[in-house]
Order: structure tokens, then C-alpha cells, then sequence
């Protein structure tokens, strides 16, 4: 191989590890039972949805959506929504967490403090810098007769504030998430 050949091969492969790692949308977990194959079911819909209070009143358009969006990558992977008696049933589960951005001080950008007498000090820390909401969407396929679960996967990623960037997030992680479906 060439030196100019290895060189384009070295920042291709480089090029296709950085765009995965920065990927928005992070696949927790894939998980199917032994001889799980999407393409031996037909039909499949929804588990109700249970929730006290106001729960979903937030929500509650966001999980329209996700239901919109799993229905439409099942659709285009050969199954059919059916209302009654359906080869699988979809549970799922949404988490939307508050959470903490941090540093950790560093001697050149955060110098010691004075504190009387000439004494300094300075000690490294943890410092908030933000807060964002990170949500988790958990898909569960169940084997609706013998109500056996069948495969079972798991999406993080950052809730944009944006209700038209949120819009595209869920799209990508549903979408995502149903790839990985054997």
C-alpha cells in the first residue's frame, strides 16, 4: 500500500470513528431472546399506557410522537399495526432527568484565592457549569401469546430544549434503536 493510500485509509477510518462517537443518540442496550427474528411477526401494537396524575400531561405530546415513529420504522420493516390479537406488543418506557454539567478547576484558569496574611490558597474542584435534561426511551417487544419477552432495547440522549430539535432526536433514536432489531 501506497503512503499517500495508507494515509487516506488512516483519515477515513478516523473520520468514521469521530462522526459514531459524536452521535447524539447513544444505544444503551440491544438485547434479543435466542432465536428473536422481527421478520417472523406480522402485526404488533401498543401496551396501554398507565399514569397517575399528571404524569403524561407534559409529555404527553412527545409520546404521541414516539408511538408515530415506531409505527412508521415497523411499517417500513414489514409489519402492520393491528388493533386486535397482535403477534407482538410494544411497551414503552420514557425517563427525563435533570442533570449536572461539571469541571474540574484548574491552577491556570482558576488561580488561588487570597486569604489573608499572605497565605494562598487552592485546591482542585468540581464546579456547575450547566444543567440539561437527558432522557432515556426503553422499547419492549413481547411475544403477545405466550407473553414472553422477545427483545428489549435502550436509547439515551440529550433532550433539546427545542420542541423542532426534539422532534428530530426522537426520530433518530426511534429510528436507531429499531436497526438494532434482529
Amino acid at each position: 500500500m501506497k503512503k499517500a493510500d495508507y494515509f487516506i485509509f488512516c483519515m477515513a477510518c478516523c473520520v468514521v470513528v469521530f462522526a459514531a462517537a459524536c452521535s447524539p443518540i447513544k444505544i444503551v442496550k440491544a438485547d434479543a431472546a435466542g432465536n428473536f427474528r422481527l421478520s417472523d411477526y406480522q402485526t404488533f401494537n401498543f401496551y396501554e399506557m398507565e399514569a397517575s396524575g399528571n404524569a403524561l400531561r407534559a409529555y404527553g405530546q412527545q409520546m404521541d410522537f414516539i408511538r408515530t415513529e415506531m409505527i412508521r420504522e415497523l411499517e417500513r420493516r414489514g409489519l402492520r399495526q393491528a388493533d386486535e390479537n397482535p403477534d407482538l406488543r410494544i411497551n414503552l418506557g420514557v425517563v427525563i432527568e435533570e442533570e449536572v454539567q461539571t469541571r474540574e478547576t484548574n491552577i491556570l484558569t482558576d488561580p488561588p484565592t487570597y486569604i489573608g496574611q499572605r497565605r494562598y490558597s487552592w485546591k482542585s474542584q468540581e464546579v456547575e457549569v450547566g444543567r440539561y435534561n437527558e432522557g432515556t426511551l426503553s422499547v419492549d417487544l413481547v411475544h403477545n401469546r405466550r407473553n414472553e419477552l422477545v427483545w428489549q432495547g435502550v436509547a439515551e440522549a440529550v433532550v433539546p430544549k427545542d420542541p423542532s430539535k426534539l422532534r428530530e432526536r426522537i426520530t433518530a433514536g426511534v429510528e436507531k434503536l429499531v436497526k438494532r432489531i434482529p
